[in-house]
């Protein structure tokens, strides 16, 4: 098998998206895996800035939990920034 150079073209043919700086936030997660069932993760993540703790029964829930971890610290900003 060949080795798929990661380019920005071969991004989008796979139907992937770059990130842009410019419009997603940054956070950062501890994250405590403490089972591996069902070809899945399970366990608990922390936010580092606030400490908030949340259960995941998935890596597709924890991923879930992130991102709208993210959106919700962008929606924040943008409601401070037209006061």
């Amino acid at each position: 098998m060949g080795q798929t150079e990661n380019t920005e073209e071969g991004c989008e043919s796979m139907g992937m998206h770059k990130l842009n700086d410019s419009q997603g936030g940054k956070a950062t997660f501890i994250v405590d895996i403490q089972h591996q069932q069902n070809g899945t993760w399970q366990g608990k993540v922390t936010w580092a800035d606030n400490g908030r703790k949340e259960t995941f029964r998935s890596a597709l829930e924890l991923l879930k939990l992130m991102d709208g971890a993210i959106n919700e610290e962008n929606s924040e900003i943008a409601d401070s920034s037209t006061l």
